[in-house]
């Protein structure tokens, strides 16, 4: 067994004040056999969700997972929510579902519910959330999640997922649960690694490196670096274009010979990943000043490249009503529209912790910077003419936090089976997103018109940026709150057989949020030896982002045929699209405000547990844990509207009138109900080695049970506040169940690792029923084989997706771009198998 270090001990005591910076005691020992560190886990120390004393994950009142370094390694994959989504069955990461920032900053899914319904956590402090707000994306539209692929992988010790609501304990966000990431706490050594790889069909290459770095700081402290780089390329599905005509037709109709020759797979590359370039940094340090005391920090540095293709234009055509933009003097061929952003993060936390009297206190600080740069590259704004640039910045997004925790907690006995945990603390939180203006070029519309001899003489060309548009002075701006709040945390063993804990916290927001109450009671009776029920109660909330608050947005979106009730559309046979330009309008705004928009109001949520634990055998752990969700006042973004009475509220307000537009509003309530069950056995097979093998199981069900009336203003129109497509993305566009099985065998210096994953049906549906479609279940099996050349270099070779699964080929296709066969949910992605190689050095 692992015998964990004094210091470590240290550190899970100093771990028992403050937001749960655990015990850093890392992946089990090179010289354990795969049993023993299988028996380990199971009785591996937790205290994410607790505030006394640590508990094993069995013991815990509410169900965790947690990921070990050694296996973040072991699935090859280089982005912490690919790891992340091949590990964890209640976790979720949609393979495309949109451009530009929403495939940077891709949304997930935890517990059926969205990505910044969750709290993350690194060292036990809230970590800040990105400035790029998904508002392309389908699943998770509009949401402002933590970007988990700018924390280096290769400096995490350990994930521990708290599978509970958690706002009591943690304040906003924390309905779905909680993610803390630990890093490592190494005091000598490091290590050196390289990953690469490739999809089957020889695209999407991906190279990464990585390294750590650890010293001693002082007598017993410690200072522990680390680095992660990581390069992708693009791959895209699509299929070769079936236009009838790529270029215009000559006179009398025939075809341009050209049309024959000219590769017709061009216009298919938005159809899957983008480029991306990450380097990722981390230190964590730790000093004591006296045996009471100790000072600590650590932080991230990180940097991000990307490039997307967000939209894909033929030449200009009259047989394509909507291609006014692909002007011949620039792009005789049409072009690709390629999204940029260039993002820098940071976020620093500095603190100190120790003991005076029979009190263990915490104080920190943390400051978090984002700032990104989009631009658009390889298009133009046609209402310029052949002179429009073709680079263009179309803004910068800005978000900074900086939270400053005090907590205190101590025991006492009062006469129970073991002592009272009593923790008190206290936070004040400051936030400010920013939005500034892109290139004037970006957003003017110009006065220019297509000359005669070409498609559409005599019209001007549809205004803005192809795909997308800079953001105008009108709607830049900065925004900003703070918060205040307190909290009281009890908890003991009423019982040698019972634990019992409550938790209460009062948070006040500025801006207009106003002041909510969230209280959480939880317990665990051990009824038998290894055998256990537990159950929890709880009320919280999550405060609507500001970037949800202020955001607003002009850039072209696909309207489906046939179009929603009262939309106007362009629809042509055979086309399953039609590109309109569309704005996000911000809820403050007097366009939004005209069209039924209201001020945003913080989401609630009450959340129920109860599940069972039991160790019937030596090295066999079971766990079954149900729960219910209910939140009040979802923030979602409301159904895209356009027409003539629309145009004509829009142009009263100064905008164009033939937009479509949008915006945020709390407009549903939603129950989810789910179940997690999880199978955990590690087999001693004597000379043939070590088999650990876990089987989880993860099914959840969403239910709208209320939507929001719809503004008279939208109802006379026809309109529906939240849409069938809406409504259907909500509930059924991720896979309701998803079940996992692995097999981990070692034996000397070899090690196999193979998971097999079955990802459940779930639905694209459309603003139409003849368009939806339902994907079925898919197993996909990832294969891991590893080697030992010595006692610190480690070999590997592996395969995810290694019977190179696809999504069902029913997506809507679009024959201009060949793009849409395998839709845009797919939990896999839609790239097919991909193999790689990883080579590791330990000093």
């Amino acid at each position: 067994m692992r015998i964990v270090s004094l210091r470590a001990a240290l550190i899970a005591s100093a771990a028992l004040v403050s937001t749960p910076a655990l015990a850093q005691s890392g992946a089990p020992n090179a010289s354990q056999s795969g049993v023993d560190a299988a028996d380990d886990a199971v009785a591996e120390l937790v205290v994410t969700g607790l505030r006394g004393q640590a508990r094993s994950i069995v013991d815990s009142p509410a169900p965790i997972d947690v990921v070990s370094a050694e296996q973040l390694t072991d699935t090859g994959k280089q982005g912490l929510k690919e790891v992340l989504n091949t590990l964890l069955p209640s976790f979720n990461l949609p393979g495309v579902n949109g451009g530009g920032t929403s495939w940077t900053v891709r949304s997930v899914t935890l517990r059926g519910l969205n990505g910044d319904q969750a709290l993350f956590l690194v060292n036990g402090k809230r970590r800040h959330t990105t400035s790029l707000i998904n508002n392309l994306a389908r699943v998770g539209r509009g949401g402002v999640p933590v970007d988990l692929d700018l924390i280096p992988a290769a400096s995490i010790a350990r994930i521990e997922v708290l599978r509970d609501g958690a706002a009591a304990q943690y304040g906003s966000d924390a309905i779905a649960g909680v993610i803390n990431i630990i890093l490592k706490s190494d005091d000598e050594g490091g290590q050196f690694g390289v990953n690469t790889g490739r999809n089957y069909l020889g695209d999407g290459e991906t190279i990464g490196a990585s390294a750590t770095y650890a010293r001693p700081l002082g007598e017993d402290g410690f200072v522990d670096f680390g680095i992660n780089w990581k390069n992708s390329r693009a791959a895209s599905r699509a299929i070769q274009s079936t236009a009838k005509y790529i270029y215009p037709a000559l006179p009398g109709g025939a075809a341009d010979p050209r049309d024959a020759t000219i590769p017709r797979d061009f216009w298919g590359q938005s159809y899957g990943p983008g480029e991306e370039d990450v380097i990722a940094t981390s230190v964590n340090a730790e000093l004591p000043i006296s045996d009471k005391t100790q000072l600590y920090a650590f932080g991230t540095l990180s940097h991000r490249s990307s490039k997307k293709n967000t939209g894909s234009y033929l030449p200009n055509n009259v047989t394509r009503p909507n291609t006014t933009t692909a002007l011949p003097e620039v792009y005789p061929e049409g072009f690709n529209a390629l999204r940029r952003i260039f993002q820098l993060d940071t976020q620093v936390a500095f603190g100190a912790r120790g003991e005076r009297g029979d009190w263990r206190w915490d104080l920190s600080t943390t400051v978090a910077h984002d700032n990104a740069q989009l631009d658009g590259q390889n298009t133009l704004n046609a209402t310029l003419g052949p002179s429009s640039p073709t680079y263009f910045h179309l803004s910068t997004h800005v978000f900074d936090q900086a939270t400053t925790n005090f907590d205190i907690a101590r025991e006492y006995e009062v006469g129970l089976a073991g002592p009272l945990t009593l923790a008190l603390g206290a936070e004040h939180r400051f936030e400010q997103f920013e939005i500034h203006p892109g290139d004037e070029a970006s957003y003017v519309i110009g006065d220019y018109v297509i000359p005669a001899g070409q498609p559409f003489a005599g019209r001007p060309p549809a205004p803005g940026l192809s795909s997308y548009a800079g953001t105008t002075p009108d709607d830049a701006g900065k925004i900003s709150r703070n918060s205040y709040a307190a909290y009281v945390d009890v908890g003991g063993d009423v019982l040698e057989n019972w634990y019992v804990g409550a938790a209460a916290r009062a948070e006040y927001y500025t801006g207009g949020v106003g002041s909510t109450v969230s209280g959480k009671l939880s317990t665990r009776w051990e009824f038998a030896p290894g055998y256990a029920v537990r159950a929890t109660v709880s009320n919280g909330f999550r405060a609507p982002s500001l970037a949800q608050t202020i955001f607003g947005s002009s850039t072209f979106s696909s309207i489906q045929c046939p179009p929603p009730a009262g939309v106007v559309a362009n629809c042509q046979p055979g086309v399953p699209y039609v590109s309109a330009p569309t704005k996000v309008l911000p809820t403050f705004s007097p366009a939004a405000i005209s069209l039924g928009a209201e001020p945003l109001e913080p989401e609630t949520s009450v959340n129920y547990s109860f599940g069972i634990t039991a160790e019937p055998l030596p090295k066999l752990r079971v766990t079954v844990d149900a729960y219910q969700i209910e939140i009040d006042d979802r923030i979602v973004d409301a159904s895209v509207i356009r027409g003539p009475v629309v145009g004509a509220i829009l142009a009263a307000n100064g905008l164009q009138s033939d937009l479509s537009v949008s915006y945020y509003t709390n407009a549903v309530n939603t129950r989810t109900r789910g179940v997690d069950a999880v199978v955990e056995y590690a087999v001693d097979l004597a000379a043939y080695g070590d088999l650990r093998l876990s089987a989880a199981y993860a099914w959840n069900k969403t239910e709208i049970t209320r939507i929001k009336p719809t503004p008279a203003v939208l109802a006379n129109l026809g309109y529906a506040l939240f849409d069938r497509q809406k409504q259907a993305d909500l509930t059924i566009g991720t896979p309701r169940d998803k079940f996992s099985l692995s097999e981990i065998w070692s034996l000397d210096r070899w090690k196999v690792s193979l998971r097999q994953t079955r990802y459940g049906e779930y639905t694209e549906a459309g603003s139409q029923p003849v368009n939806d479609r339902t994907y079925s279940p898919q197993w996909v099996v990832d294969l891991d084989v590893s080697v030992d050349l010595d006692a610190n270099t480690t070999l590997g070779i592996g395969a995810n997706n290694l019977f190179d699964q696809y999504p069902d080929e029913i997506g809507l296709l679009s024959p201009d771009t060949g793009t849409g066969r395998f839709g845009s949910f797919s939990p896999f992605g839609i790239t097919g198998g991909y193999y790689y190689a990883r080579f590791e050095r330990r000093f």
